[in-house]
């Protein structure tokens, strides 16, 4: 797996990567961390990649984060 570019963001680092004929974009936010796989035949290029990752898809990574962060913080509570 390689990274092959990144999509600038103030709170998440957003990488993406190339493997086994898919983009993987991966999301980091903390200790926590998101992927999604895209089958490069369907996407055909980075370009269009980096355009489905538009504000409305990065903000529901940034919900599905808190989320994750509170499972996070009554786990460490039990």
């Amino acid at each position: 797996m390689r990274i092959i570019d990144s999509i600038p963001h103030p709170s998440i680092s957003i990488s993406i990567f190339n493997m086994n004929d898919k983009y993987i974009v991966k999301f980091e936010a903390g200790p926590m961390e998101q992927s999604f796989k895209f089958h490069t035949e369907q996407i055909k290029s980075v370009d269009n990649l980096k355009k489905m990752i538009n504000d409305d898809f990065i903000e529901k990574v940034r919900l599905r984060f808190n989320d994750m962060f509170l499972q996070m913080k009554d786990a460490k509570s039990l």
